[in-house]
């Protein structure tokens, strides 16, 4: 049996009916072609699913040390900011690409040299995406020591980030939800193992 708190099942159900998260057949950037597919994106447009996701967040930040949050661009910046107002942490972001006019920031948001800041992304791949904002951060003297997400697609991000002495937390992983939605029944088992397939195929 999975082990899911009330607000977990909540999420996976959220997330599921939103279309967040979908089976069926998906070309990826990588060119693989995959049977499931998720979409955070897609949770803007959920105002009460988006507040659930922010609360989720908040146990995990409790036992942390920082003084900012800083949210990845695009998908997480609306996430982070939902977490901002739940949590009344200071927000910061890292700019994809640095502003050619007016202060030229690489970074939005106040913040000061020394002080540690959490990145929060909406979701852990191959960690790629992460160590490109962390190297940002750490340029303008923040410390990074802890990266927190909602899904975990247990791919290799931990592994990766944990070997350059970062820790990645996750609110949920892929496993734990397919677990859930195949004892509920909510997704097709053949859609479950095909996931599953797929998943141990392709870790990085």
């Amino acid at each position: 049996m999975t082990e899911f708190t009330p607000s977990q099942k909540s999420l996976a159900d959220g997330l599921l009916s939103a279309g967040c998260i979908k089976f069926g057949e998906f070309t990826l950037k990588s060119g693989l072609t995959s049977p499931i597919y998720i979409d955070l994106r897609r949770i803007i447009t959920h105002p009460k699913l988006l507040a659930e996701i922010a609360q989720a967040y908040l146990p995990i930040l409790s036992i942390l040390e920082f003084s900012r949050i800083a949210g990845l661009p695009y998908a997480a910046i609306p996430i982070a900011t939902a977490i901002s107002l739940a949590g009344n942490y200071s927000m910061i972001y890292p700019r994809k690409e640095a502003k050619s006019y007016g202060t030229k920031a690489e970074i939005e948001g106040e913040y000061h040299a020394g002080e540690t800041v959490i990145v929060i992304d909406d979701l852990a791949t191959t960690g790629g995406s992460k160590f490109e904002a962390i190297e940002k951060l750490t340029g303008a003297g923040l410390v990074v020591k802890d990266v927190v997400v909602l899904i975990d697609r247990q791919s290799g991000a931990k592994e990766s980030l944990a070997q350059a002495g970062y820790s990645l937390h996750a609110v949920l992983t892929i496993s734990q939800l397919l677990g859930y939605w195949e004892e509920t029944g909510k997704v097709e088992k053949s859609k479950i193992e095909a996931t599953r397939k797929f998943l141990t195929a392709n870790i990085v």
